[in-house]
């Protein structure tokens, strides 16, 4: 178009701001691992980075270059089920766009301009880096590590209410303990190759995983006689390593540790093919690590009939029998593995189906969801969706912002802020239940949850952990570290979604007050929902922290155990969200905790819970939080006096206990509550502590690593065997 200008500008050495910028953000997060000599210039190679600006780099399923374009095509095979029909308006719009770019004389991107192409003086907010995917757009495929291999198929399940109440299973006593055979002599029907160990670390990652042709794993059939089971779990949050037929229609299960660990075998999920029906199965998974179980007091697996779904739309459901958990005596000699087993006979003859630990709930279950927010005209108009990061693997981490536009500045000011989180724990995918019942409440159009939406703002991060959501960990990130051990870390890189969400939250309070903070988890050995929170050692506020758990057990009778919620602050806990938010100023900061079982209380009395149940608890947090702050504090001062009383009970049973007595008129109150508590026990994360892998690998290369042990408050302690609940 004008050569000459084009010429001077090849010599030009400048960099572009915006494109040194993008260099630094996309090699980050292994979007772009070219020589920085070979990065496009924003004005001798345009056509690559304007003519569509949804370019995926490194992260197509083909044997191609790094740089690749991601057609919206693409994107839209990949997710059928979420996209608008608005794709095409944006690729011409796109097009229009990039016409007007393509000139030399322009040297930003970042200027709008109108249909005949004048220049418009706002700027572009950058794309795809701040803001939410648009309302017309596609969604982000997941970005997997290049170790792992993935299938291609949309796995996709049906929600779905039993009619009737699921029932804990009751023990016999009479439950067999199969004897582990392995694959010595039994025979090995599936397998994953080269699963990142505890002796690797992250290195990229890119959409679809691992390159290359994906191979079949498992078994071939001899005919339609062979009855042998086809087993898979590469799919998103997809979690079996190894299944070995040990008789007939007896199989036994190795779960995959959570990746870059040797740790952390709880969360299962997987798929069966080539069923027959009237006929027992039994399955034994042969490698989990916790002492104590749901199972044991009568949980059981998850089932999902494929053909029930598509011809009666039955979805999971709770199936077993002759359940057992016990420990495996073929122990390697490093630690005790335990067994779970249960039998099973399937509905269908060639059916296809799927066991899980609870209800999965994905990384793309979560942007269907944002997206349909995000093309309703009325939902969009108070709850704003952004990017709060981009995680190791470069998948987004969302944040939302859900609030009334205010009347007037002083409006805006005036109004207190609660900011929720979940899913830290990627196997806790009870968490994200509770989360989906408080989102569909507060983005309706009750009443209540628009005089919610008046009185506060929400900060919500529904999934903090996208990674391990999607590769199937239980309580990992890429890091091999438990995140809900890190809220203190300085370790930006190595921990993006744990320092993002506490810069975020220590922003929010720089402007203003937060009422509330809470931590949706899941809890593997208590039935019932509870919460943990923190003592507060201020005169003024005694006993406040625990009015909101005490309400919500009254909203939510049949749920949610005051009982089994617990308030001391224990020093191995002081890298948890809850912990550091309390120490940053938030009164009530919480963990709230569901249980993979169900319920012990009133109604729903030794009932599984289902998806229903814990997003009616999502709701019944919005009702408390209005509670909570009724003008009218009669409510309150209620649950104040009965809080007290119930201390004092607390306080003679335990002085009973150890044989004393006390005269409490006056003097009670004066009595540290950490002194009455009981420690919160739970599971041991000792290895999921501390460092980042890929830094302890470099341990002994230099002095860095020593200095960010100085440094990082919460490797102080990566040595020292720590046992942790949540």
């Amino acid at each position: 178009m004008f050569p000459a200008l084009e010429t001077e500008l090849k010599q030009q050495t400048l960099p572009d701001p915006y494109e040194d910028f993008m260099y630094h953000h996309l090699q980050y997060y292994g979007y772009f691992k070219a020589e920085r000599g070979s990065l496009p210039n924003s004005a001798t190679h345009q056509h690559v980075w304007k003519n569509n600006h949804r370019y995926l780099l490194s992260g197509s399923f083909g044997e191609t270059a790094d740089l690749i374009p991601d057609p919206l095509q693409k994107e839209k095979r990949l997710w059928p089920t979420c996209l608008s029909s608005a794709v095409h308006r944006q690729i011409e719009a796109e097009n229009r766009d990039s016409l007007m770019l393509n000139s030399p004389l322009l040297k930003s991107r970042q200027l709008l301009h109108d249909d005949l192409g004048e220049v418009n003086s706002r700027l572009r907010e950058p794309r795809d880096l701040f803001a939410f995917f648009s309302s017309s757009g596609p969604l982000q495929a997941p970005r997997w590590p290049i170790e792992c291999e993935v299938i291609k198929e949309n796995i996709h399940h049906i929600e779905w209410v039993p009619p009737q109440p699921e029932y804990f299973y009751q023990p016999t006593g009479n439950e067999k303990v199969p004897e582990i055979v392995g694959e010595e002599k039994g025979t090995v029907v599936y397998q994953l190759d080269s699963v990142p160990s505890e002796d690797s670390y992250f290195t990229s990652s890119r959409v679809g995983g691992k390159r290359g042709i994906i191979k079949e794993l498992a078994v071939t059939l001899q005919g339609p006689e062979d009855n042998t089971l086809l087993f898979e779990s590469r799919f998103e949050s997809g979690n079996l390593q190894k299944a070995v037929r040990v008789n007939t229609y007896e199989y036994e299960l190795t779960l995959r540790t959570d990746l870059y660990t040797n740790k952390h075998t709880q969360w299962f999920y997987f798929r069966v093919q080539n069923t027959r029906k009237d006929v027992t199965y039994r399955f034994t998974i042969v490698n989990l690590l916790k002492p104590k179980s749901l199972y044991t007091i009568g949980m059981k697996p998850l089932m999902y009939s494929q053909l029930d779904a598509s011809t009666h739309s039955i979805g999971w459901r709770r199936e077993g029998d002759e359940i057992r958990y016990y420990r495996n005596n073929t122990e390697d000699g490093q630690q005790p593995f335990y067994c779970l087993t249960w039998t099973i006979q399937f509905p269908h003859d060639q059916d296809t189906c799927f066991f899980a630990h609870f209800y999965p709930y994905t990384y793309t279950d979560l942007q269907c969801f944002l997206l349909s927010v995000a093309n309703s005209p009325v939902q969009s108009q108070f709850c704003k969706l952004r990017t709060l990061c981009r995680s190791l693997a470069g998948n987004t981490v969302y944040l939302l912002t859900i609030t009334n536009p205010a009347r007037t500045p002083q409006e805006a000011a005036a109004k207190k802020a609660v900011v929720l989180t979940a899913r830290v724990h990627p196997g806790e995918s009870n968490g994200s239940w509770i989360m989906k019942g408080f989102l569909d409440f507060i983005l309706s159009n009750s009443p209540d949850a628009q005089l919610l939406r008046d009185i506060f703002i929400f900060k919500v991060v529904p999934m903090l952990n996208p990674d391990g959501v999607i590769v199937g960990n239980y309580r990992c990130s890429l890091a091999g570290r438990d995140l809900n051990r890190h809220y203190k870390t300085i370790l930006k890189e190595s921990f993006p979604c744990i320092w993002h969400t506490r810069n975020m939250i220590k922003r929010l309070l720089e402007e203003r007050e937060v009422l509330l903070y809470c931590d949706f988890h899941g809890h593997s050995r208590k039935n019932n929902i509870f919460l943990y929170g923190c003592n507060n050692n201020d005169r003024k506020f005694w006993l406040h922290e625990r009015v909101f758990p005490l309400m919500l057990s009254k909203n939510a009778p049949d749920k949610f155990s005051f009982h089994s919620c617990n308030f001391k602050v224990q020093k191995c806990k002081e890298g948890t969200g809850r912990v550091v938010m309390w120490r940053m100023g938030i009164l009530n900061s919480y963990t709230m905790e569901s249980t993979f079982g169900g319920s012990t209380l009133g109604n729903k009395r030794d009932t599984h819970f289902t998806p229903e149940d814990l997003k009616s608890l999502g709701y019944h947090v919005c009702d408390t939080l209005l509670d909570f702050c009724d003008p009218d504090r009669t409510k309150f001062m209620q649950c104040l006096a009965e809080l007290k009383e119930l201390l004092q009970q607390e306080i003679h049973k335990k002085f009973k206990e150890l044989g004393q007595d006390m005269d409490l008129e006056g003097s009670w109150s004066d009595i540290s509550l950490s002194d009455i508590e009981s420690s919160t026990s739970g599971s041991d994360s000792s290895l999921s502590d501390g460092l980042p892998v890929h830094l302890l690998n470099t341990a002994d290369e230099g002095t860095q690593v020593r200095s960010l042990v100085r440094e990082d408050p919460i490797c102080c302690g990566a040595t020292k065997p720590l046992h942790h609940n949540y």
